[in-house]
Parts: structure tokens; sequence; C-alpha cells
């Protein structure tokens, strides 16, 4: 029944890049100079896909600069910052935060946050990871309290703190400021960001936003930025459809339909014995990995039918791919091997049972029909001697293994979430990996990149050799 990869032919990516992105960009170095925070915001559901990779080289660089100015500021005391050298200008305070906030928290499983941040903090350590979401005034508080901390923490450098937010699009970079906004200023405060389901809203630098009184502290949102390329073959691909299923790129760039069938497919590779979207089928339908079939099962349980009686399976695959981004995400996620005591500590933490329907799901035998699916997944996985077992944390992490790796594992002491963060480092290492040879091979600059690079450099190369032969000229030299 499951599909392989190779049987699921992945379309080109598509490139969408508008100039305001490209102008953002270019502007990044000089904005920096005047910031002592980076939030940079990513997407819960892909904490791997959402990564914009061309941010990290500029970053480097702003750390690297900042480096050298503590040390001189160390080195010359106080005095050096009011100095008028002109390393200096730009230039706001010595501080250099770079925080990756991991929005959209209440979208995923909780049993996987903790092993994520540390196995992301054992390879990243120069960056701190908050998990959030706007709708948990805790999490808001938790990120809001970390940032006027760093303030604090560096009164003695700096009377004001500047952050800096960034991120792919529709990550939620308007909403969490709005949000944190609301949190630091005392009464009522309008909304100062327009928000939007849709990504690219966000075009231009916003103006600077108050986010506490006391300390001073000051944020800027900045337009979402995508890849300039998604890159070349089944990497870029799986890139860009993944991004496509989470809206992070413009709307009607991928056929929903396709969207469907990479779903479908995730979602039967993550637990083929009984994948998340039983639950929103008729009762007692088998899984499939016939798109058009289960396309066709999901407008008839949701009854979507067009004009005549024939089932609408364009409406089914646009609600198939909204119940993933806002809810199956979560209930798709499995950790192999997972208790029953585990799955009631996870029903405790967010408020209903892993695999729990959406309200569509209004009937005793649709809600028992579901319990059943996921106690027979549970007991396949409790009986398995030496069978792999497959698991995963959305799509990003997904792993293999079998009772003797978790046997072996716990004899050395290491609990659930211990195994499960060593998976999570390896697929962190692995997909690092595959992004720095895929740079090495030029598969992050598309063919047209390549030529534009390389009349840039010709035409660099024909100035110098104007201005060399104008110079000798001057000097009387032939």
């Amino acid at each position: 029944m499951s599909q392989s990869m190779a049987s699921l032919i992945l379309p080109t990516p598509p490139s969408w890049y508008p100039g305001h992105m490209r102008q953002f960009l270019r502007n990044l170095p000089a904005l920096l100079g005047r910031t002592d925070v980076v939030l940079e915001l990513r997407d819960s559901r892909l904490p791997l896909t959402s990564i914009n990779g061309t941010f990290e080289g500029v970053l480097q660089k702003w750390r690297h600069e900042r480096q050298i100015l503590a040390q001189k500021f160390l080195n010359q005391g106080p005095a050096y910052l009011s100095s008028s050298a002109p390393s200096l200008r730009g230039h706001s305070s010595l501080v250099c935060e770079h925080i990756v906030v991991m929005n959209k928290r209440d979208l995923v499983p909780e049993w996987g946050i903790e092993p994520f941040q540390r196995a992301i903090e054992s390879r990243f350590p120069n960056q701190r990871t908050i998990f959030a979401s706007w709708n948990r005034p805790k999490d808001v508080k938790n990120l809001h309290e970390t940032i006027v901390n760093i303030a604090r923490d560096n009164a003695h450098v700096s009377n004001e703190l500047n952050v800096l937010v960034v991120g792919m699009p529709n990550v939620g970079k308007s909403t969490l400021l709005n949000a944190l906004r609301n949190m630091g200023i005392p009464g009522p405060t309008p909304k100062a960001l327009r928000t939007s389901a849709n990504p690219g809203l966000t075009r231009a630098l916003s103006t600077r936003l108050k986010l506490s009184q006391e300390p001073l502290v000051y944020s800027y949102d900045s337009p979402g930025v995508m890849l300039p390329f998604m890159g070349k073959g089944d990497l870029g691909a799986e890139r860009g459809i993944k991004l496509a299923l989470i809206a992070g790129i413009r709307a009607g760039l991928y056929p929903n339909e396709t969207l469907a069938e990479y779903l479908l497919y995730q979602l039967n590779l993550l637990n083929p014995l009984a994948p998340a979207y039983l639950s929103i089928l008729p009762p007692g339908s088998p899984p499939t990995d016939d798109v058009f079939l289960f396309l066709d099962l999901l407008a008839q349980r949701l009854n979507m039918l067009k004009r005549g009686g024939e089932r609408d399976l364009g409406r089914a695959s646009e609600w198939f791919i909204r119940w993933w981004r806002e809810e199956g995400c979560a209930m798709s996620s499995n950790a192999p091997f997972l208790t029953q005591e585990g799955l009631e500590s996870e029903a405790g933490e967010t408020g209903h049972h892993v695999g729990s329907p959406l309200k569509v799901l209004d009937s005793p035998d649709a809600v028992n029909e579901v319990l059943r699916q996921r106690e027979a997944s549970l007991d396949v996985q409790r009986g398995a001697k030496d069978g792999v077992q497959r698991g995963g944390w959305g799509f990003d992490f997904q792993w293999e293994l079998s009772t003797s790796d978790v046997a072996n594992a716990r004899k050395a002491g290491a609990d659930m979430q211990a195994i499960v963060q060593r998976e999570m480092e390896r697929v962190i290492d692995e997909y690092a990996a595959r992004v720095e040879e895929e740079s090495k091979e030029g598969g992050d600059v598309s063919s047209t990149q390549l030529k534009k690079r390389e009349k840039e450099i010709k035409k660099a190369k024909r100035e110098k050799r104007i201005k060399e032969m104008l110079e000798r000229r001057r000097s009387g030299k032939k």
C-alpha cells in the first residue's frame, strides 16, 4: 500500500522571490549594525525546512563584528563607545543575541519539544531556541521576559534595546510582535501591524514599535524572505512542497491536488497501519495511497458535492490541507513504542487524546472508530519483537527504531525522551550535511542566478581593466 518516494513524482519547485525580498536582504547588513537582538521565527511544524540559510552568512558576520567591538570595549573601556571612531558608526551597542523562535507550537505535540530543544542547541550553541505561540499568554510572557532581561543585563552599555524580527513568509512575525507589544505596554494597545493568513503581506521594514517602557525595548518587523532558489533534485522539490503545505509561499503555485497527494504519502509513511487521516474518513475506511480514492471518500464524509451530485474533490483537497495545518500535524506525529501512560500524559498536557478528531466527528461511532484505530496501532507496536517501527515529529523528523534499539538504549539508562533526542540529532546532522553538499555542488543556486553572477564577474573584470588602463595613461606609462 505504501508509496515510495520514487513512485511519487514531485513537481519542479517554482520560483517566488519578489523584489522587496531581494531589497531587504541587500539592506540587512546595515540594519544589523543598529540591531541588538535578532528574533528569527521558524515554523514548529517544519523546524528544519523553515530555516532560511541566506540569513546565516549575514548573521555570522554580524556576530564577528560585535565580538571585535566587545573586545575593544574591554580593552579601552566605556569611553570607546562614545568615540567617533569610524568602526563604531552605525553600531547601537555591544549586545549580540540570536534567538530562534519556533512559532505555532500549539500545532505540534508536546512530547517532541524538549528533545528538539536539546538536540538543536547541542548542534547550534550560538543561538537560543524558544517555542512559542501568540495565542498562549504564557509563551508570549516568557519570550517578552527573555528580551527584557537581555535589556536589563546590558543596561551598562546601552540605554535601549533594538530587536529585528526576521524569518520566512507566513511564519507569524507580525502576529507575534503584536502579542509581545500587547504584553509589554500597559493599558489598551491597538494592533500595530497588519496580519494575514497569506504570505507576503509585509513588504517593507516597519517603523519602530515599543515592546517595553522600562527598560526601553524597540522592535522592527521585516518582510518574510523566501529562499532565492528552492534547490535542485528531490531535496529542492520536497522543500518547495513542504513550504507550500505550511502556506509559506504564494497560494496557487502548487495545485491543491498535488499537495494532497504528498500529504497522503507522508501520513502513510509516518504510520502505515493507522495513519492520522483515518479519523476524517468514513468509519471503517482502510488506509490508501490512491489520492483520488482518498479525496472521494473525504468528500463523501464531508458531504462536499458539486451541482448534479458529483463529489467535489477540489474542495476536499483544500479542506484536507487546512486540516493538516491546523490539527493533523500534531495528530500524525508518532513516537514508536510510546506507552499508554505516555498517551495519557500527552492528553493531560494538550487537553485532548493524541489522535483526537476534528469537531466534524460528532458521532460516537466515528470517535470510537478513531480510538480503535489508534489502539490497533499501539497493540502492534507493543507486540513487536524485532520489527522496525517508524516514528516522527512532523515531516522533518522521521526515524525507524526496533524493540532491540529501544531495549539497548534503556539498558544504557536512556529514557524515551533521550532516545527521541538522539534520533533528532541524527536527522539534524543529516539535514546539515545535505544542505552543505547541495551548496558545494551549486544546487542552492539556479542556472539563471549563475548566469547573472558570471555577467557580474565579467563586468567587474572589464571595469578593473579600464581603470588600470586609465591610471597608466595618467602616469605616462604604456
